[in-house]
């Protein structure tokens, strides 16, 4: 198994066929597992309780207790934004693998092909189970990315500078209205501000109208929420997609194109600066984080620190991570724990869709009736849970059959023929 989960074909005269199994990139199984296994990490609050306690913990009930704040410092520090990061320069690398193989403009049709159905299988996602899918964004990004890649660019410093500038933007957007309410702490409230803060109460009441449903509507109800809600979500995806998701795919293609995923050799060149980026980045965020802490999670200072310097934070950690974690995964790969991350990886879209219906039964009101009743320390319980299920299910499922479920139709859908999926 030596070459990436993403359906490459062969270059041949014929027909473009998906790669064999034998020629699967096994480090990047194994990353992609540890991906989407952090990525529920990432998501917990947001399958459990309304929007604003995904980053800010006085949502949960009765407010935050201490647990709540250490653990949401650590998940800031090292989980949040940096699983989704990962997931994008796998993406990339994948896309580059892709376009290696399916050459032409018969490979190209063929790559937009597949990306056309990942963005409907991610909107299905959005409205059917959860309204925090990000497959639909992928599948934007990979179609703005796709025509770009048989140019001659440095792909990863394009990435990178475009990722910082896009980050700075962001942080910009977020600073104006936490910059309000550090005033109005130390001078008395202005108009502005007060403007600003009824705007947040109102978000507020959106958000517990939501939370609402979740807790006492029916799976109907929960349905036609995140249906009537998908267009705005789309409007919102295309602003990820520019800031944040593109530069991180470019960034993947660079990577991958200039070795530092497939050869060993080359990652040990940048094994120090990768060292530099991760804790760098994570230092950042550490003194950020208890910066927040320190102040009570005041609600616009919290949104400035999740989303603007965490956005610039996070582009070295990621680097930095996914070269080291790709060291690792080559090193350790004939062990278990990287046996067993690297089959989760292998099946990674239907973990990632498969924990998302699992969190829905345990959570909403119509289901499990959890939602909204658990503090951060009581979620891990479930995100070990979740983590054991997919391990176990991805070691089971595929000593029985060639492709994960979601992976062998998403398969057949792109070549348009069935594949064998038994073994």
């Amino acid at each position: 198994m030596d070459r990436d989960d993403i359906d490459e074909p062969e270059p041949h005269a014929g027909p473009p066929a998906p790669v064999a199994r034998a020629e699967r990139i096994v480090a990047l199984d194994v990353v992609r597992g540890i991906a989407v296994l952090g990525i529920l990490l990432a998501n917990i609050t947001a399958f459990a309780h309304m929007r604003a306690a995904y980053y800010w913990p006085p949502a949960l009930p009765g407010g935050a207790q201490a647990s709540d704040e250490w653990l949401w410092l650590a998940q800031f520090v090292l989980v949040d934004g940096k699983m989704r990061g990962l997931f994008a320069v796998l993406f990339g690398a994948g896309l580059a693998l892709f376009a290696e193989r399916a050459v032409g403009i018969a490979g190209l049709w063929l790559q937009a092909r597949r990306l056309a159905w990942l963005a409907l299988f991610g909107a299905l996602h959005f409205v059917l189970l959860f309204d925090g899918d990000i497959l639909l964004t992928y599948a934007v990004a990979g179609l703005i990315v796709l025509p770009f890649l048989h140019r001659s660019l440095d792909f990863a410093v394009l990435g990178l500078i475009w990722a910082m500038i896009g980050a700075l933007v962001v942080a910009a957007a977020y600073f104006s209205a936490a910059q309000l309410e550090w005033q109005a702490v130390t001078t008395a409230p202005g108009e502005a501000w007060l403007s600003v803060e009824q705007a947040w109460q109102a978000r507020l009441a959106e958000y517990a109208a939501e939370a609402q449903v979740h807790l006492s509507g029916t799976y109907a109800d929960v349905a036609a929420m995140r249906l009537a809600d998908l267009p705005s979500h789309a409007g919102d995806a295309v602003t990820f997609v520019f800031f944040e998701t593109i530069p991180m795919m470019l960034i993947g293609v660079g990577l991958y194109r200039a070795g530092l995923l497939t050869d060993s050799a080359v990652r040990r060149r940048w094994r120090r600066a990768a060292w530099v980026g991760l804790l760098a980045g994570a230092g950042v965020l550490a003194v950020t984080g208890l910066a927040v802490m320190d102040r009570g999670f005041p609600i616009y200072q919290t949104q400035f620190a999740f989303y603007g310097v965490a956005g610039l934070a996070n582009v070295p950690f990621v680097l930095g991570a996914m070269v080291l974690l790709t060291d690792w995964a080559e090193r350790a790969r004939e062990g278990w724990l990287a046996e067993r991350l690297a089959l989760a990886g292998r099946m990674a879209f239907s973990n990632y869709v498969g924990t998302s219906l699992m969190m829905m039964l345990i959570f909403d009101g119509w289901a499990g009736g959890r939602f909204g009743t658990m503090h951060r320390g009581e979620l891990l319980v479930v995100v070990l849970l979740g983590w054991a299920l997919m391990l176990t299910f991805s070691r089971v499922w595929l000593a029985r059959f060639r492709y994960g479920p979601l992976e062998w139709l998403w398969r057949c859908l792109t070549y348009w023929r069935r594949f064998p999926l038994r073994r």
